[in-house]
């Protein structure tokens, strides 16, 4: 393990303080600027590549390099972090891309949220089934490709961030498309995928703050993603588009703000609040802190949602110092990494960490 960064800025560590931790990916300034905010000791594990870009901010106390973050599963490692920071280790997307779940579930650093429920997200039955059970309105699974009849969407089961979807039309179109994937080691065969009725609208992911203290729901931010090369497509004039044969791609390189109709507001209440009871009845402890319903509104203005994820998502960097949402609720700039931040505070000045860890 090499500290490079407490040796560099002389840090001397408050043991009378939590950590809070993250890897070095996705939504790492945030969370750590927000934990910061709230006073605490921040930890940051990244992979030595990206050593010298992290190194430029100063709300992050500790930085520990490695070459891989695959080596957060080594017992030795985690028991030096536990050892000297005593952290919580905040999940997101790069932590569920590049562990499987019996790694991720092994961990022995206290995790914030529940870990057990990442694995739903990772799995497209089982998320679907908890999609189902918080009765929300879905596309339809289609279960083999030779039931392929018109416009579907074949996706990866996982946190890819868009990379390897695909869209097809029928059988042939598929089996093409996989067949890229497995030459290019995406994808190991064809059962790696999962593919879905196209849902025509504009994408919208809302993003939501559960409070197992203080039962309460909290809408925090809305956003949309830029994805390649599906939004390129629309700058291209339409015959080019035809003669070129260009096969959309579905890779995020960033996200935009979204502000919506107030009048599409209690429905957006209604399913994160179906998405908690349900997570809690077939996922215990359910849903504790950020989680994002991912879906399209379609041209009668009806929410049809195809993903959800249950951790905090990238498109809550667009607000570090707060949304439009959040601006209702707080009298501070608050982001989601700031809200993980203050609900562990809460917890343990009322002795309640144990509900929002696992």
């Amino acid at each position: 393990m090499n500290d490079q960064n407490s040796a560099e800025r002389n840090f001397d560590r408050d043991l009378d303080k939590q950590t809070v931790m993250t890897l070095g990916s996705h939504c790492s300034l945030q969370v750590l600027k927000g934990a910061k905010d709230e006073d605490f000791n921040t930890l940051l594990v990244c992979e030595e590549k990206r050593f010298d870009m992290y190194k430029r901010f100063k709300f992050i106390d500790n930085i520990v390099s490695i070459k891989n973050f695959k080596e957060i599963v080594n017992k030795n490692f985690q028991d030096e972090l536990i050892e000297k920071f005593s952290p919580i280790l905040i999940p997101h997307g790069t932590l569920i891309s590049t562990l499987n779940m019996d790694e991720l579930e092994s961990i022995k650093i206290p995790i914030f949220g529940n870990k057990w429920i990442l694995r739903w997200e990772s799995d497209r039955m089982l998320k679907q089934q908890l999609m189902d059970e918080s009765k929300l309105p879905s596309p339809t699974q289609i279960s083999s490709k030779n039931a392929i009849d018109g416009l579907c969407i074949v996706k990866l089961h996982g946190a890819a961030g868009g990379k390897g979807y695909f869209l097809v039309s029928d059988k042939k179109g598929f089996e093409e498309q996989a067949q890229k994937l497995i030459k290019s080691h995406v994808i190991e065969s064809e059962e790696n995928l999962f593919i879905q009725k196209y849902a025509n609208g504009v994408p919208v992911y809302l993003q939501y703050f559960y409070s197992p203290i203080t039962n309460e729901l909290e809408l925090l931010g809305i956003d949309r993603r830029y994805e390649t090369d599906i939004d390129a497509i629309g700058r291209i004039p339409s015959k080019y588009q035809i003669s070129s044969n260009i096969e959309p791609s579905y890779t995020v390189v960033g996200n935009i703000p979204i502000v919506l109709r107030e009048s599409l507001l209690p429905e957006v209440y209604s399913m994160g609040e179906r998405f908690v009871e349900a997570s809690r009845r077939l996922v215990p402890p359910g849903m504790p802190g950020p989680f994002c319903i991912e879906g399209v509104y379609d041209k009668n203005a009806n929410f049809i949602a195809f993903e959800f994820s249950a951790r905090i998502v990238a498109g809550t960097n667009l607000y570090v110092s707060g949304s439009p949402y959040s601006d209702l609720l707080f009298d501070t700039p608050m982001s989601m990494g700031r809200r993980i931040s203050l609900e562990i505070k809460r917890a343990i000045g009322s002795s309640k960490i144990d509900l929002i860890t696992t």
